[in-house]
């Protein structure tokens, strides 16, 4: 209890420190977050000193990756996603093959790439469709127009694999009828055509719900 006042104090004076030295143009979440890792920082340095090793090594961790970028940021976004902010407020891939690197270091086409890759998680595919459309105007357009020059491949209707299917609806094999509907329902409400989504990912939806139900008919 008698370190809850130091640490206080602490993480207070780091904000400040931050505030100082980012400036107000900084914003906010930029300045909270770096000076809260920092804070940590000397926050589990304190621990150490006071005997409290295991802890403070745990505290002090989580701030250094916090401020190097390693963790998302303290007030954005939280979870296992593919894209988090990075220390510096920046969307960042987290995992895969441009791990570590911030979208706005991506070229168009490795970002449509990660696209396709995060298309069946709806809250990175949200947050990267609103990053394309203030970076690149017009990206769903071109995206769209390469899915149809390859209707005569994969694409084309009645192509589609049983495995796919399920791993487009984000199911485990063997679902039944009721569960294919509700997931087919709840991603459709992120890519429905009329309300700003891709009219691509809106057909394979819809191919892998028939592709599907045509086993329980």
């Amino acid at each position: 209890m008698g370190l809850i006042a130091p640490a206080l104090a602490l993480l207070a004076l780091s904000v400040g420190l931050a505030f100082l030295v980012f400036g107000p143009k900084a914003g906010a979440e930029k300045i909270l977050s770096r000076g809260l890792a920092g804070g940590l920082v000397a926050l589990g340095t304190l621990l150490m000193l006071t005997g409290r090793l295991p802890l403070g090594i745990a505290i002090a961790g989580f701030g250094f990756a916090a401020l190097k970028g390693d963790l998302p940021a303290l007030f954005g976004r939280r979870g296992g996603g593919r894209i988090v902010k990075d220390g510096r407020g920046r969307l960042t891939v987290a995992k895969g093959r441009h791990a570590g690197k911030p979208l706005d270091k991506l070229g168009r086409t490795e970002l449509l790439e990660l696209w396709r890759e995060v298309a069946r998680s709806p809250g990175d595919r949200s947050m990267l469709e609103h990053y394309l459309d203030r970076r690149a105007p017009g990206w769903r357009e071109h995206v769209d127009g390469d899915s149809a020059g390859r209707a005569g491949g994969a694409t084309r209707p009645g192509t589609m694999t049983e495995e796919e299917a399920y791993q487009i609806l984000g199911l485990p094999p063997g679902a039944g009828e009721q569960e294919i509907r509700e997931a087919w329902r709840r991603l459709m409400k992120g890519v429905h055509p009329d309300q700003g989504g891709s009219t691509f990912l809106a057909a394979k939806l819809n191919e892998a719900k028939d592709r599907l139900l045509g086993k329980h008919r």
